[in-house]
């Protein structure tokens, strides 16, 4: 892929060597694994809170990519304990349009004690995809 086919979404505070976000080919955002995490304080709490707090990461870099939940076609979903699934499946598919994004969920290890991470592929109309460009 030509440098010119994909670009970062810059502008969003980030803890390590990744983009929040790139928009390939200006069709395809791929949002990196979101964390509960809000501005810099990290959000501890029941699984309920942690993927609310996820999600709205989640939402707020798409927004900021110039896409929607709806646009989401692909979710992974990471949890610290898969005992948490029935809780956290909850909250996502109350977050979620219809038709749901397709969805991968496994148990890993998750840094820093938190209990689930989410990162998902978005597909957007043309050149909808928006955002401002990393430096």
């Amino acid at each position: 892929m030509c440098a010119s086919a994909r670009r970062a979404i810059g502008g969003m505070d980030v803890a390590g060597a990744y983009s929040p976000a790139i928009v390939a080919a200006g069709t395809l955002v791929f949002v990196s694994g979101q964390v509960p995490t809000r501005g810099s304080q990290s959000v501890r709490g029941s699984i309920e809170e942690e993927t609310l707090c996820v999600l709205e990461n989640v939402q707020r870099v798409l927004e900021f990519a110039g896409a929607a939940l709806g646009d989401v076609v692909k979710c992974c979903v990471y949890l610290a304990d898969t005992a948490d699934f029935g809780a956290m499946d909850r909250v996502y598919g109350e977050f979620f349009p219809d038709p749901k994004p397709t969805r991968t969920t496994v148990g890993a290890a998750l840094v820093g004690g938190i209990k689930i991470e989410i990162d998902c592929i978005a597909v957007v109309a043309g050149d909808a995809a928006g955002g401002t460009p990393a430096t």
